[in-house]
């Protein structure tokens, strides 16, 4: 398993707006892409909270790359729609899991 960090930062005045069509459009769509194992929308408790991720986990490289395309690795994806919301394009790294969550 692969885990994709998708990282951006909204423009101020667009976060729960930028939120919900995350919410309600993009991770839909992820669970029904090939591969894709879930994903979840974490936004930051700082005081300006504009700073996005969509954690998403991957069955394999070869989910990615269906994805994402050949350049999975450093390549983020997102729609032109999404642009009008950020500060600057999105950033995307990935993860391999060591660990299982521990329970509390």
């Amino acid at each position: 398993m692969i885990v994709r960090i998708w990282a951006g930062q909204v423009m101020a005045g667009h976060i729960e707006e930028f939120c919900t069509l995350l919410t309600t459009q993009v991770i839909p769509q992820l669970g029904r892409t090939d591969g894709c194992l879930g994903g979840e929308l974490l936004r930051s408790v700082t005081e300006d909270g504009h700073r996005v991720l969509v954690v998403s986990r991957w069955r394999d490289e070869e989910a990615l790359r269906g994805y994402a395309g050949p350049m999975w690795r450093i390549r983020p994806v997102w729609s032109e729609g999404e642009l009008r919301y950020l500060a600057h394009p999105p950033e995307v790294t990935h993860f391999m899991p060591i660990a299982a969550p521990a329970p509390l």
